[in-house]
């Protein structure tokens, strides 16, 4: 992912992404400032993961993205984007158990990003913490 950071350029605020997303997913083809209050307004218990995948995937501005991404609900879905930072950062707080813990010291070890390591490893030190507790 990261489309607008492999050239270590950001992608603009759009009022809109232009026909060619539209065909894509109706949730493409809404501005930015739509789509980001459709994100927002979906319900803790939704069922719009594939919907914000899509979102999540697609070269929007590195904030919808990212605001996508905090929403899916079953995070194991983001694991498939540990090379986008700001995907990276979210999916690494959300991990809690002891599978995860693998999958932690994979980031730490491989990710080229230093939010995404460093962010793995406060994880991965709470994770194992929660391990010792009774």
């Amino acid at each position: 992912m990261g489309q607008g950071d492999e050239a270590g350029r950001r992608a603009g605020w759009s009022p809109g992404p232009g026909e060619q997303a539209s065909s894509r997913h109706e949730w493409l083809s809404l501005s930015d400032d739509d789509l980001l209050q459709r994100i927002e307004a979906l319900a803790s218990s939704h069922e719009e993961d594939e919907a914000l995948l899509t979102v999540v995937r697609s070269h929007r501005h590195f904030f919808i993205r990212q605001e996508a991404a905090k929403r899916v609900s079953r995070h194991v879905l983001l694991q498939a984007h540990p090379e986008d930072r700001h995907i990276g950062q979210i999916l690494v707080r959300r991990m809690t158990r002891r599978e995860d813990i693998a999958y932690l010291e994979h980031l730490v070890a491989t990710s080229r990003y230093l939010e995404v390591r460093k962010a793995a490893e406060a994880q991965l030190f709470q994770v194992r913490k929660l391990q010792e507790e009774p």
